[in-house]
């Protein structure tokens, strides 16, 4: 499936190039293709920069975590859930408590701690794969949870809100909230129906009733709170979290006579070799989805979509939000862009920021976490993820859409 939907960017930026040449006189497609290919190459070799940091770092306090048996430890907590969600997996194998890590980093927003764990899962959960090029049950269902992004303290969201001059950065928090969650339910029901999940077993519904309960007590505590205590207290309990998470390791490795050093050194190192394997997978994403924006086949998109929105009588505030909605399932940094240009051309407070700024949050970079997590372990037959993915991602740019109305008039 992916080389079908790498081919198809090429040829569909390759045939709306030759138009504009030949239909509408434009010269310099062209050069702007071949300079969207080494300008992704290179933004490739930048985030695998970044990343290799970041892996290293992660994948060393992970390893203390391991050596201290933590990872057995949040293991056994979500044992229960993810044998009945996830039943090829033994029961109490290092892979829940790394997907658990994984969860957890992802709702607190911790994006560059959630990345390396993440990773580390989809390697534990690929020993236990009979087909190696192929992606098990068990990672299609970690890989469509992490797109559908469920995210509580989108704490990025509102330092960018914030930088563009918004009287309230925070004023997206709750419209971010219901959109991520429609997400993360989507992913998880479409998932469920191709594997067929006993989602109706007393112990999966027990565990969805706890999540829902806390959402709620979440929601009623945050409720009466202003925009600026709001704002600084997801970012304290963001920051908190991950330093606690770090000192957590360090001293529970430490009674537990562990040589913290030795154990971070040994993590770190698998970090570098995991990030070199990253590179190609990311080149080859990337330089299609930059010919894919370069050739102009997403304006010509948001064209044909306002025209059939203006025809049915719609309100199309919402079409001049679309261009993050489109690029975000393909490419984080373009669609920050494309949030950041919004706020830009229309105001911050308008209804297309917020829109963009919604559906920033509502889910992932499907194409870019499909990539990473499957190119790591060598996974190239990728079954029903991808459609189960794009469809999270679908309910939540919906649903962003609609809360906006709902909030936003």
């Amino acid at each position: 499936m992916l080389n079908g939907i790498w081919l198809s960017f090429f040829i569909a930026a390759f045939v709306a190039a030759l138009w504009q040449w030949l239909g509408v006189g434009d010269s310099e497609v062209f050069s702007r293709l071949v300079a969207a290919l080494f300008d992704m190459a290179e933004l490739s070799v930048e985030i695998v920069l970044v990343l290799a940091g970041t892996m290293t770092l992660w994948l060393g306090f992970l390893c203390i975590a391991e050596k201290a048996g933590l990872i057995r430890l949040m293991a056994r907590v979500l044992d229960p859930l993810f044998r009945r969600l996830m039943p090829e997996v033994p029961s109490g194998h290092p892979a829940m408590g790394l997907i658990s890590m994984n969860f957890a980093a992802n709702i607190l927003g911790l994006d560059n701690a959630a990345t390396p764990i993440g990773i580390k899962a989809m390697h534990s959960l690929q020993s236990l794969n009979p087909s190696k090029d192929t992606a098990s049950n068990a990672q299609i269902l970690f890989l469509v949870l992490n797109t559908s992004s469920l995210t509580l303290l989108p704490v990025t969201i509102f330092m960018y809100r914030a930088q563009q001059g918004a009287a309230d950065p925070t004023l997206v928090f709750l419209p971010i909230l219901l959109a991520t969650t429609a997400s993360s339910l989507v992913g998880l029901l479409s998932v469920s129906l191709m594997q067929r999940l006993k989602l109706g077993h007393p112990v999966v519904l027990a565990y969805l009733v706890a999540g829902a309960a806390a959402l709620g007590l979440l929601l009623t505590t945050l409720a009466g709170m202003s925009a600026q205590v709001l704002a600084a207290t997801s970012t304290l309990v963001g920051n908190l979290t991950l330093f606690s998470i770090v000192i957590g390791f360090l001293v529970i490795g430490a009674l537990r006579k562990v040589n913290v050093y030795d154990a971070f050194i040994e993590g770190a190192r698998e970090g570098l070799g995991f990030t070199v394997t990253l590179l190609p997978y990311l080149i080859a994403m990337l330089v299609a989805v930059g010919v894919l924006r370069a050739s102009g086949v997403l304006d010509a998109g948001l064209d044909g979509i306002r025209w059939v929105a203006e025809g049915l009588g719609w309100d199309t505030r919402f079409i001049d939000a679309l261009p993050t909605a489109f690029i975000k399932p393909l490419s984080g940094s373009g669609a920050r862009a494309m949030m950041i240009e919004t706020m830009d051309n229309f105001g911050v407070d308008s209804f297309p920021a917020l829109a963009a700024a919604t559906m920033q949050g509502s889910t992932e970079t499907t194409f870019y976490v499909l990539a990473v997590y499957f190119g790591a372990v060598g996974v190239n037959k990728i079954r029903h993820g991808l459609g189960c993915a794009l469809l999270a991602d679908l309910a939540g740019m919906v649903t962003a859409i609609g809360v906006c109305y709902w909030f936003f008039g």
